[in-house]
This record gives structure tokens, C-alpha cells and sequence, in this order.
């Protein structure tokens, strides 16, 4: 009897160390492996990367939708770009014309 007391006392009062460190563990490993964790920094970098490429290609679709609404600018309007335009839209081409869409 006395031993069985003496292994539930051992038992009892490595418990609460025992979950403790076990816990710990857990955040370890989650700070490692986690969505967040340290691994996942090198996958952060090559999005930043891809990212920063589709920002390039948007900024020069900016630019090009800039200079577009700069030539079509009603004060100061591009004669031959107006009159591409209206053309086109309207259909009033002549079937030896050739019209090039500028996209």
C-alpha cells in the first residue's frame, strides 16, 4: 500500500510540470510549423516577389489608361484618336478602311 501511495504522490505532483512542458512545446512547435511560423517566411518572400511583378503590370495599365483619358481629355482631345473612336463605335467605316483597335 505504501508504495501505491508513494507512486500517486510521484504521479500527482510531476502532472502539473509534465503538461506544462508539454504546452510549451505545442507554442514551440506552432511558432515553427504554424501558418505564421518561421518555415512559412520563405513562402511570405516569394508572394512578395509575385506580388511586386503584378503591382509593375498594373502600374503600366495605369499609365496606359492615364495617357488615354489625358488624350481624350475634352479641352484638349487627340483629333485622330477621337475620330478613331467614333468611327469604330458608330460603324461608319468604309469597307476599304482598316481600323486597329488600340487596347
Amino acid at each position: 500500500m505504501a508504495h501505491i501511495a508513494r507512486l500517486r504522490l510521484l504521479f500527482g505532483s510531476a502532472l502539473v510540470p509534465a503538461i506544462s512542458i508539454a504546452l510549451v512545446l505545442i507554442f514551440i512547435a506552432y511558432a515553427i510549423f504554424g501558418p505564421k511560423g518561421i518555415l512559412a517566411w520563405g513562402d511570405y518572400s516569394r508572394q512578395i516577389q509575385e506580388r511586386s511583378a503584378e503591382l509593375r503590370i498594373l502600374k503600366a495599365q495605369q499609365a496606359a489608361l492615364a495617357n488615354r483619358v489625358r488624350l481624350l481629355d475634352p479641352r484638349h482631345a487627340d483629333r485622330d484618336m477621337v475620330e478613331e473612336l467614333v468611327r469604330r463605335d458608330l460603324g461608319v467605316t468604309h469597307p476599304d478602311e482598316v481600323v486597329i483597335p488600340i487596347h
